[in-house]
């Protein structure tokens, strides 16, 4: 059924695969060009001489307030990240609210000095910004758009398109899945799970820094909505190889785990806050995880995978009892906004 017979979902927001129906089928259609063809988590523009990364994200988050953060240190980090991921130093941001009539003062100052707060840790300036009220009902309390730019060096100009993969290259990841998707989950639901699982969000700029400062990357991406998986469906497919994870070396903490196999989810689809996925070859990877390793956000990374000649397109997990299985793009969407 073509898209204009049909109508939004929230599945089309979800990262997985009716999202990218809906970019290609919609916004690339009309608004496609070299540069958004990537479809990149940053723009990467040539200014002059120099090369910068540009992106844009708008935070729909609900409740504002989860374990581990709310919607001001979110909007910072998912930006951030972005910058950062695709091998760039994040500079500056913009830093657009969209306010409900009624709004507490005393939240909205809570959310704007835990923004600044995170802003100033990941080194960021805030330089812009815009402020619309709209009526009572006409927006769910709050709304956060922000803009971001960053340096480029040559060298890392081509980490966010994979172009250099090989079998064999590793797959790394710098700590426990799923932890921010399922924290916002239990604020909003309040199923009142026992253990207590709080939001990985966190700028990951800094540390992403020190590693491409030492070691040679060939890729780079924060798995947010739609998960590892969804990033790994997303490589695959780019890249024409095979990736083949492993479920014993999948850092998954037993909160997580639990809450999962009690609703029904898989880890590798759930959003994360604080999260990235490098690509290296193995030789550099096991330098690149011993640094990661020495990081207060990377004290549990893990090679939770490799490329692969095999299956070429696919993603396949390897369980903990030698069978396999595909992993697919997350196709509705498990948890609405949590991002």
């Amino acid at each position: 059924m073509k898209l204009k017979e049909r109508n939004i979902l929230l599945g089309h927001g979800s990262g997985g695969r009716m999202m990218h129906e809906l970019i290609s089928d919609v916004f690339i259609k009309h608004f496609g060009n070299e540069i958004l063809n990537e479809q990149s988590d940053s723009a990467i523009l040539s200014v002059g001489s120099s090369e910068i990364s540009f992106t844009t994200d708008s935070f729909v988050i609900d409740p504002l307030f989860f374990p581990g953060g709310n919607i001001g240190k979110l909007a910072v980090c998912g930006t951030v990240n972005d910058i950062a991921v695709s091998g760039a130093e994040p500079l500056y941001l913009s830093v657009s609210f969209i306010i409900e009539e009624g709004f507490p003062f005393n939240q909205l100052e809570l959310i704007a000095e835990s923004l600044a707060s995170e802003a100033k840790k990941a080194g960021i300036l805030i330089v812009t910004g815009d402020t619309k009220v709209v009526n009572k009902g006409k927006c769910d309390k709050l709304f956060i758009n922000t803009a971001g730019i960053g340096r480029l060096k040559m060298k890392n100009r081509y980490i966010s398109k994979a172009l250099n993969l090989r079998e064999g290259d590793v797959i790394i990841i710098n700590g426990n899945i799923g932890d921010h998707g399922l924290a916002v989950m239990n604020a909003r639901e309040s199923f009142n799970f026992k253990t207590l699982v709080e939001s990985d969000c966190a700028s990951l700029n800094h540390m992403i820094k020190e590693v491409l400062d030492k070691y040679p990357v060939k890729f780079m991406r924060d798995p947010t909505r739609g998960g590892v998986a969804t990033v790994m469906n997303e490589l695959a497919s780019k890249t024409n190889l095979g990736i083949e994870l492993s479920e014993s070396d999948l850092p998954v903490n037993k909160g997580v785990k639990a809450m999962c196999e009690i609703l029904g989810f898989d880890p590798l689809h759930i959003a994360n806050e604080g999260k990235v996925l490098i690509v290296a070859e193995e030789k550099e990877g096991l330098k690149i995880l011993d640094l990661l390793k020495k990081n207060i956000l990377g004290k549990k990374s893990a090679i939770i995978g490799r490329i692969v000649n095999e299956h070429p397109g696919k993603v396949v997990l390897r369980n903990e009892t030698g069978g396999r299985r595909i992993v697919d793009s997350l196709t509705g969407d498990q948890l609405p906004r949590i991002c």
